[in-house]
């Protein structure tokens, strides 16, 4: 019995860290649900999202700016009591992110990204996200994208193929931190980003969110 105890405690805790990887997360909204996955690559962005849904920070915020093969953006507390007109965007939490950039974590549709100012550091907003929607580039265009907006710098083969395909906004990689990926209801996004718009990009119908981590094991 006594050689049993150190391997159940051993099992225990290889089960409480698996449960805090590879964290999940739903995105209701009116137009249905997305379900992204948090990367583990990522863990100052993933932990903070993940503590401000679970604090039901998110709910009843707004897709604030909306930007047509581009993204959709909410997280502004500020949008939670927002009157039709009102210009949004400035709100935050009173913090930010260090950024966490990684080579293979790239601006592809669906990607979730953070927020953040015009700030040497690039240090990301606290609470303000965006989810990619882009849209699908030629050759000839990522050709002329890594000579100008990139300064020179390549994109890989294997993501210069995924934005062949599926697209994505590449103008925005390693410049704003990417800490989730969209894995169902990419439906969703397209939906959101076709509506009709203010001339500051805020959707003229309030779109609410709700955002919910969804439980894998027992322990959580």
């Amino acid at each position: 019995m006594k050689k049993l105890l150190p391997l159940s405690v051993l099992l225990l805790f290889l089960a409480f860290f698996a449960a805090a990887k590879d964290r999940r997360v739903k995105v209701i909204t009116p137009y249905g649900t997305m379900i992204i996955k948090l990367y583990d690559q990522t863990p100052k962005h993933r932990n903070n999202f993940v503590k401000l849904a679970r604090s039901h920070f998110y709910d009843s915020t707004l897709f604030h700016r909306v930007i047509n093969n581009f993204m959709i953006q909410g997280g502004d507390p500020d949008s939670k009591h927002a009157h039709r007109g009102d210009t949004l965007g400035n709100g935050d939490v009173g913090y930010t992110i260090p950024p966490e950039f990684q080579l293979d974590l790239y601006h592809r549709k669906g990607a979730l990204g953070a927020a953040r100012d015009d700030r040497p550091d690039k240090a990301s907003s606290g609470c303000q996200f965006y989810i990619v929607q882009g849209k699908v580039f030629t050759d000839e265009q990522l050709d002329k994208l890594e000579k100008t907006r990139l300064g020179g710098r390549k994109i890989p083969v294997d993501q210069r193929r995924v934005y062949k395909t599926e697209g994505g906004s590449p103008h925005l990689d390693q410049n704003y931190t990417v800490f989730g990926q969209v894995i169902k209801g990419m439906e969703v996004i397209d939906k959101i980003a076709a509506l009709k718009t203010d001339s500051h990009d805020r959707p003229l119908e309030d779109v609410p969110v709700r955002i919910r981590v969804i439980k894998k094991w027992w322990l959580f």
